[in-house]
C-alpha cells in the first residue's frame, strides 16, 4: 500500500483503537492458485507479553480454515469512514481556483499469520469476550450466559475459532493533512453539516485526530 508521509500512522494505540472501533475486517489470502477474502469481525486480544492478536470465529462451513494452513501469512484490512471532498469545502477555491476533488479515508492494514483453534473452551471463551465489549453500551448487556446451555453448544461445536498473529501494522489516514489550515477547517464544517452520515463520521474523526 503506497502512504504519503502525511497520511502515514504508525502510533500502535491509534492503531489499535482504530481496529476495536471498526472491527470488521476483510481477510485476504491465497489458496489453490487463486486469491481470495473473507469479511469477519475480530477481536483485539492483548497478551501479558503486551503482544496484541486479533481473534475471530468462523462457521464449519467455511472453507477457509481448509484451505488455509496454520502459519500461512495473510492481509488484513480495517475499514473506517470514507467521503468524498468536493474543491467547494475549500476556501481556497474561490480565491485561486486551484482546487479539485479528492476523497478521506481511514485503512488499517495488517499482516500476519494465521492460525485455527477448534478447542471448545477457547472458542467459548472467545464468544463470552466479543459480546461482553460489544454489548457495553447496550442499556441491558446480553451475554452468552443468557442463551440455553444446549443451544450455545451446539453453536460452539458449529464454529472454528480464528487467530492472526500480527507480524506488521500500519495505517492510511487521509484525512485533509495536506490542507491549510483554513481548507482543512472548511472540509470539517462541510462534512459535519451533510447528511450523511459517513460523512459526519469523517467530520468527527478529523477533528479527534486534531485534538490528540
Amino acid at each position: 500500500m503506497h502512504i504519503p508521509s502525511k497520511f502515514k500512522e504508525v502510533n500502535l494505540g491509534k492503531l489499535h483503537s482504530f481496529i476495536q472501533e471498526y472491527p470488521l475486517g476483510t481477510l485476504i489470502f491465497s489458496a489453490e492458485n487463486t486469491l481470495d477474502a473473507d469479511h469477519i469481525p475480530f477481536y483485539l486480544q492483548r497478551q501479558e507479553n503486551e503482544q496484541v492478536i486479533l481473534q475471530s470465529h468462523i462457521a464449519k462451513a467455511n472453507p477457509l480454515w481448509k484451505k488455509v494452513v496454520d502459519g500461512q501469512e495473510a492481509l488484513l484490512i480495517f475499514h473506517g469512514p470514507n467521503a468524498y471532498i468536493s474543491p467547494n469545502l475549500y476556501p481556497s477555491k474561490k480565491e485561486t481556483g486551484k482546487a479539485v476533488p479528492t476523497w478521506n479515508y481511514s485503512v488499517v492494514h495488517v499482516r500476519g499469520r494465521v492460525f485455527f483453534k477448534h478447542e471448545s473452551n477457547w472458542i467459548l471463551q472467545l464468544l463470552n469476550k466479543i459480546s461482553d465489549f460489544h454489548e457495553l453500551n447496550q442499556n441491558l448487556p446480553w451475554s452468552v450466559s443468557d442463551a440455553p446451555a444446549e443451544f450455545t453448544k451446539k453453536l460452539v461445536n458449529a464454529v472454528v475459532g480464528l487467530e492472526v498473529v500480527i507480524d506488521d501494522i500500519v495505517g492510511n489516514f487521509k484525512l485533509s493533512q495536506n490542507k491549510t489550515a483554513s481548507d482543512y477547517s472548511g472540509v470539517v464544517n462541510g462534512l459535519a453539516s451533510s447528511k450523511n452520515s459517513s460523512d459526519i463520521s469523517v467530520a468527527r474523526q478529523m477533528q479527534q485526530s486534531t485534538c490528540s
